[in-house]
């Protein structure tokens, strides 16, 4: 089913949010070091939304192309940074020639993949031997946040975890990475703490998306919603996102 306008203008508004949030940047500049990228090297942001991270690696002397199924989103990243290198393209069928680029980067893409086994084959077709790959992305089933009610909390997490086609491809990243002939295997955890009404619209939306899929009640979400509303206003709220951060590097001899 393809998006609205509405749905995407949405996700931009999140994306933008996101990219605000404490530790945001510091977290991106992290994944360029993964990269390791020598001077002047290409590198792709595949999943690039509105393009931040391919305009920062082009501002690092990077070749960055950024890569997005989303032909408004491509538009939006356009409009926002003209000199950049931008284009439509799936995560399985990438607009590059094979070889094209010595860093592969997807940031919050993997967990929307139903088959990230072919995107990983077609980083593996892009990247030069001995090129890098750094994927980015939250568990879905491991979001920690207090609440009154645990058993409800459980509940509300994980029904918005089943809402995702893949909602637990961070924590495998690693052996999905193995599987497909990386070779330096490593795995970093960057866990955002939130304890402030900063992230209440996504507790919210957690909250009405279980409520909308059957697994709690109009009541239920009411209340739950309540509880973490009075929490963030009273600077009570307790929100944990674990951040998995997974490099590897393509062998430099061909097998």
């Amino acid at each position: 089913m393809s998006k609205t306008s509405d749905d995407r203008e949405s996700l931009i508004r999140r994306l933008d949010v996101a990219e605000a949030l404490p530790g945001a940047a510091a977290l991106r500049a992290r994944t360029y070091q993964l990269l390791a990228l020598p001077a002047g090297a290409g590198v792709v942001d595949v999943g690039c939304g509105a393009g931040r991270a391919v305009a920062e690696l082009a501002g690092r002397g990077a070749r960055a192309v950024g890569v997005d199924l989303g032909e408004e989103m491509i538009a939006v990243a356009r409009h926002r940074w003209p000199e950049a290198d931008l284009r439509v393209g799936d995560a399985c069928d990438l607009p590059l020639e094979d070889g094209a680029v010595a860093g592969y980067r997807a940031d919050k893409v993997f967990h929307d993949l139903a088959e990230p086994e072919k995107a990983l084959a077609e980083a593996a077709r892009v990247l030069v031997p001995g090129g890098r790959i750094v994927l980015a992305g939250q568990d879905w089933d491991t979001i920690v946040v207090d609440s009154d009610d645990p058993a409800l909390t459980r509940t509300v997490v994980h029904a918005r975890a089943d809402q995702v086609p893949n909602p637990r491809a961070a924590r495998r990243s690693r052996n999905l990475l193995l599987d497909a002939g990386f070779e330096e295997v490593e795995v970093e955890v960057h866990t955002g703490v939130f304890t402030d009404g900063t992230m209440l619209p996504m507790l919210t939306g957690f909250a009405a998306a279980a409520r909308a899929g059957g697994a709690i009640t109009a009541g239920q979400e009411a209340a739950w919603v309540a509880e973490q509303a009075e929490r963030a206003r009273t600077g009570r709220m307790f929100l944990a996102l674990p951040i998995f951060l997974t490099s590897a590097r393509l062998p430099r001899d061909p097998r």
